[in-house]
């Protein structure tokens, strides 16, 4: 695909003499409107170099660089150089790397295969997979996805909450309260409700809340009970959230979770007391942050167990030793903001530069209409159910407006589905959001299943299409300016998911793949596709393949299906 801003700037370089190249990408701009231009290059900057007025520098330059081969006209307005790219040229260029790249169309190597590890999802063992994980899960899933398009090795890990006090809380729990039979028959379920009861006993009797610490101490020994306890547990737990991985379609290169640190905790605690940074303080261990503007970071209890932040001091050492990562990427709540400041700067504290390469992706919370989600009141929304329920509705809804549609139950899951997870990436990752019913299973207006039918209409026309789909098209004919608008959408989405990578936000995908699709859908309304001139619907054709293709990749980037029909 011919690189035009690229083109533009080695213009500017070799008619004028006296412009860097590198000076001069970073000053070409997109104008708002394509009316004034593909592309605008502002003199304002040039002014004191050439000392003259921006206005005089802009029309020299226009009148330099004279006719160019792939722009259309090259003019000045006011203080700016704006160049209108020729658009069979473009249309060609573009529509072309799209039948050339296919499902890599938008991907590249600039990852090097270096490797990036994202951490994400991590749900906490014995505790609902809630709504309130999706955020996190699908969020990571799709930067997963972005990194790996753009060429790095990508190593995806489901950090689960497998270790901590409030194990030694369901061991009470169980063995004052529990039914084996009950929690192999419905472990969260089952497990939830102990670890419900357990609250509110201990609000009556707070002497438990001792006796959990204390089996938490014996798990963190080694012993045999509750390590037996704490691993039917894990494997009961993990039967669970593998149905809702397999109806999101992810799957994880490890799920070494806070347990897994467990045994390298003494070494970081040793590192740590070897750079002088542990502190006493009533009995327990701490690391001065002060002098950095943050709170003392509590490393050991005064009991010797451990805490969140020293076994994810403990993870991050390791990856560091074990992948040797180019970026280490959490994908973690805001509300951990505090907290991963925290330990960052340990690590740095204690000598490693790779600091810097660890990156918190926070993202916003999710409420309920009734308040906020509570674990310890039992006052949650399983995520499986809302993924049943979309699939649920969808299906109603495709039954009654496409009856004899095939595979209607496979088609409904992906839709159903595929509008939850949507909905997720459809906004910035760090606004807050109350999750609602109507809204997240809502088809209406800037939706995942809006996206998905545009694609499906594409396939439609393509299907039905009495020509040969291919690039031996006459691009003159696609000079009108909705099929423009939707050659300029496709061109930019390489840009798109490089601007999405570096960001580490998905929505920025989501957006775009919404703006193609609005602008194919009134490409459709405004230009018949299906049209007795051959030529024309060659030409059109071709533009519905490199649409189709587009959002198809885009979807795929942020883990949504793509259906054939709907």
């Amino acid at each position: 695909m011919i690189n035009f801003k690229k083109e533009i700037a080695q213009a500017l370089v070799d008619k004028t003499g006296q412009l860097e190249f590198n000076q001069v990408m970073e000053m070409i701009e997109i104008p708002p409107n394509p009316q004034m231009g593909d592309f605008a290059f502002p003199c304002f900057k040039l002014a004191k170099e050439f000392r003259k007025s921006p206005n005089l520098i802009a029309q020299e330059i226009a009148e330099k660089l004279g006719d160019i081969e792939l722009f259309e006209k090259v003019e000045n307005a006011a203080a700016y150089v704006n160049f209108f790219i020729n658009k069979s040229i473009f249309a060609q260029s573009v529509i072309g790397e799209v039948f050339d790249k296919k499902e890599k169309f938008g991907a590249s190597d600039m990852g090097e295969n270096k490797k990036v590890i994202v951490e994400y999802s991590s749900p906490n063992i014995a505790k609902p997979f809630h709504i309130g994980h999706i955020r996190t899960t699908v969020i990571g899933h799709a930067i997963a996805n972005i990194f790996e398009y753009l060429g790095y090795d990508v190593v995806t890990i489901n950090h689960l909450g497998d270790y901590g006090t409030q194990f030694g809380k369901l061991i009470v729990a169980f063995n004052n309260w529990g039914d084996a039979k009950e929690v192999e028959a419905e472990p969260i379920p089952a497990l939830l409700k102990l670890y419900v009861k357990f609250h509110e006993e201990a609000e009556k009797r707070p002497e438990l809340e001792d006796e959990a610490r204390a089996w938490f101490k014996k798990l963190e020994d080694g012993d045999e009970e509750a390590l037996k306890l704490w691993q039917w547990f894990r494997d009961e737990s993990l039967k669970e959230f593998g149905r809702v991985y397999d109806m999101l379609g992810i799957k994880f290169d490890s799920y070494a979770g806070e347990s897994f640190y467990s045994d390298k905790m003494p070494r970081v605690l040793e590192l740590m007391e070897g750079k002088g940074l542990l502190k006493e303080s009533k009995g327990a261990e701490i690391v001065d942050l002060e002098p950095h503007g943050m709170p003392p970071a509590l490393i050991r209890k005064s009991d010797g167990s451990t805490l969140y932040i020293t076994r994810d001091i403990a993870a991050a050492i390791y990856r560091k030793e074990h992948y040797d990562f180019y970026k280490n990427v959490y994908v973690v709540g805001s509300q951990q903001i505090l907290h991963f400041q925290q330990w960052m700067k340990i690590i740095e504290l204690m000598g490693n530069e790779w600091a810097k390469d660890c990156v918190h992706v926070p993202f916003g919370m999710v409420s309920l209409e009734e308040g906020t989600m509570s674990t310890r009141k039992g006052r949650v929304v399983f995520l499986e159910d809302v993924l049943n329920k979309a699939v649920e509705q969808t299906k109603e809804i495709i039954s009654a407006k496409n009856p004899n549609l095939e595979n209607k139950d496979e088609v409904a899951k992906q839709v159903g589905i595929g509008a939850v997870v949507f909905q997720e990436l459809s906004n910035s990752r760090i606004k807050d959001y109350v999750f609602s019913w109507d809204k997240t299973l809502s088809f209406d207006g800037e939706t995942g299943p809006y996206v998905q039918y545009t694609h499906a209409r594409a396939a439609s026309i393509l299907r039905k299409a009495e020509v040969e789909v291919n690039t031996k098209v006459d691009y003159s004919l696609l000079a009108n300016e909705d099929a423009m608008n939707l050659v300029r959408l496709i061109q930019q989405f390489p840009t798109i998911v490089e601007d999405a990578a570096r960001k580490y936000e998905p929505a920025i995908i989501s957006r775009h793949i919404v703006d193609i699709a609005q602008g194919f859908n009134k490409f459709y309304h405004d230009c018949p596709i299906i049209v007795e001139d051959k030529a024309l619907q060659k030409s059109r054709v071709a533009l519905v393949y490199a649409v189709k293709q587009t959002i198809q990749n885009g979807l795929a980037l942020l883990g949504v299906a793509a259906p054939e029909k709907m």
